[in-house]
């Protein structure tokens, strides 16, 4: 189950619920976490910098964050925080549509509960295509180009 919150103020939802569950219910399959409870909460980006930089002590933008809470019995085994921000802007910059981005940023906070890492070099190509493989299994096809600004 996905409980979606959108949180970003001044902006309307611009991706439907039930694809933002869809993302995240296969991506958790895809790394053997089916069924699992997760948060999704739509935020701005000083939000989204804020929590980067109170949790992960580090002030720069970002695009998703993602809480393992640790449990699988009563409530979200995680919750992700996800910068709508981020994700017009770059949709803007590459010529996409910023609600698949958003269920980019789905998928790979879903894939992080479920174990994956983008730290290091392979362990980033191995979820690159995670992400590819799960978005392809929902029928978005994301136009070429970094992951995110900084990528290589």
């Amino acid at each position: 189950m996905t409980e979606v919150v959108w949180a970003a103020e001044g902006l309307e939802p611009f991706v439907e619920e039930a694809d933002v569950a869809r993302a995240a219910a296969a991506a958790l399959a895809f790394g053997g976490r089916a069924g699992v409870e997760v948060g999704v909460i739509f935020v701005r980006e000083p939000e989204l910098t804020a929590l980067h930089a109170d949790h992960l002590d580090d002030p720069t933008a970002t695009d998703v964050i993602t809480f393992d809470l640790g449990s699988e019995g009563d409530g979200p085994v995680g919750e992700l925080y996800i910068s709508v921000d981020r994700a017009l802007e770059v949709a803007r910059a590459r010529g996409g549509r910023a609600a698949d981005e958003l269920l980019l940023y789905v998928v790979h906070g879903c894939l992080h509960l479920a174990g994956h890492d983008d730290h290091e070099a392979d362990a980033r190509a191995a979820m690159r295509a995670a992400e590819r493989e799960v978005l392809a299994q929902l029928g978005v096809r994301l136009v070429d180009g970094p992951h995110e600004f900084g990528d290589a």
